[in-house]
């Protein structure tokens, strides 16, 4: 057992594994025993199913939110009722599951992952979109049409979303190759943001440009510009400054 779950007390593990309780940090949610949490989510779950999570306790969490988003089509689970456990983990197991569901098309999976990418725990918001990233990517002009109106969403999380989810280079996710080469087809989602008020979205836009100044430096450098130049904000200061952090 590493440091970090050794850590966390019993009791506290305890509620963590039969999903009476959201995870506090990242130590957390990656202590927790999925198989347990499977059981007690999702009585009616295999046996089967549950072995065949507990053969993979080693695999990369990634892996296992994705296998337990299978188990959970393959038992007919209701996604409505597991979308407001309590759990964060099963939040972020139906946001796999949504991205794994046969027959639905990318405007049908991104209305489902809506109020996921809204959710208020920080966690289910990252799954939100690393679950739906490969779809997005693998539909790249019809996404970025889709996602551009969210820019101008109430909420922060899902304006943020909208940014976060095609990041040319991402965190825990494949690169988007075409967006690595080709930065400007994400304007239609990055341009609304350039001043957006709120520093969660503006990490996100900023930590985008990073990403994309790794390949296409000058462009970044030229879009940081005519930002400045026509929004000269602070908050449009603040989201160029990280975004050049790396190249200037």
């Amino acid at each position: 057992m590493s440091r970090g779950v050794a850590d966390i007390a019993p009791a506290r593990l305890a509620l963590l594994n039969d999903g009476s309780v959201a995870s506090a940090t990242l130590t957390e949610g990656l202590a927790i025993d999925f198989a347990q949490l499977l059981a007690t989510a999702v009585p009616g779950i295999a046996t089967s199913g549950l072995e065949w999570m507990r053969a993979q306790a080693a695999d990369g969490i990634t892996k296992r939110m994705a296998l337990a988003a299978q188990l959970l089509l393959d038992a007919n689970a209701d996604l409505a009722l597991l979308q407001a456990h309590p759990s964060d983990t099963v939040r972020g197991w139906v946001c796999f599951a949504i991205a794994a569901q046969a027959g639905l098309s990318l405007p049908q999976q991104l209305a489902a992952m809506r109020p996921l990418a809204d959710d208020k725990h920080f966690g289910v918001r990252e799954w939100a979109w690393l679950a739906l990233r490969p779809h997005l990517a693998a539909h790249l002009e019809e996404a970025i049409s889709l996602l551009s109106p969210w820019t101008a969403d109430p909420s922060e999380r899902v304006r943020r979303f909208a940014c976060e989810a095609l990041r040319p280079r991402g965190v825990w996710c494949a690169h988007i190759a075409r967006l690595k080469e080709q930065p400007q087809l994400a304007l239609p989602v990055l341009q609304p943001l350039r001043a957006d008020p709120a520093v969660y979205v503006q990490d996100s836009v900023a930590n985008w440009l990073n990403d994309a100044a790794k390949s296409e430096p000058d462009w970044v450098r030229s879009l940081c510009a005519q930002w400045l130049q026509e929004t000269p904000a602070a908050a449009t200061q603040r989201i160029c400054k990280r975004a050049l952090r790396s190249i200037s």
